[in-house]
């Protein structure tokens, strides 16, 4: 599996990735009913450096990493994942996060934030916690899960 930059071309393997991630709710703070436009300008947003991880050709994730705020506080990077559902379990997320972190580094950051990681999520939040990041926040009831209702919202941070 390798890691690169996002192409035009790869739309379609990253739609086939976030679609039922955003239709499901319950890791990411996004509108249920995008539309492909939509999610994939998002996605894509000209403040995102935004890469795909790939293995034989077959898009099996993506990720994208921007400042995670402005002026003072730029030199945090902050990053959002999503890995395709028939790559579960394969590395796919652990490969991106040091690739990001390596990305960040070269770009200059000092940190990474990652603003709202739903608690329900636990397979993220364990995996995040492994690759070094603290649980550093936690934001009560921040997040209608669509079953589970109101819960926990993280705020994660390592230095890189």
């Amino acid at each position: 599996m390798h890691v690169r930059p996002y192409e035009p071309r790869d739309a379609d393997g990253v739609w086939r990735i976030i679609e039922p991630v955003i239709r499901a709710g319950d890791t990411y703070a996004l509108p249920r009913d995008w539309s492909r436009e939509e999610a994939l300008a998002y996605w894509t947003l000209p403040t995102h450096d935004v890469f795909v991880a790939e293995a034989d050709g077959q898009l099996l994730g993506t990720y994208y990493l921007q400042p995670n705020q402005m002026g003072g506080g730029a030199g945090v990077a902050n990053c959002g994942y999503m890995t395709a559902a028939e790559a579960t379990g394969r590395g796919v997320a652990r490969t991106m996060c040091a690739h990001s972190m390596d990305h960040a580094r070269a770009r200059g950051f000092r940190a990474m934030q990652f603003n709202f990681v739903v608690s329900t999520n636990e397979r993220a939040v364990k995996l995040w916690q492994s690759l070094g990041f603290e649980i550093v926040g936690r934001l009560p009831g921040a997040f209608d899960h669509p079953q589970a209702g109101p819960v926990d919202a993280l705020v994660m941070y390592r230095f890189i």
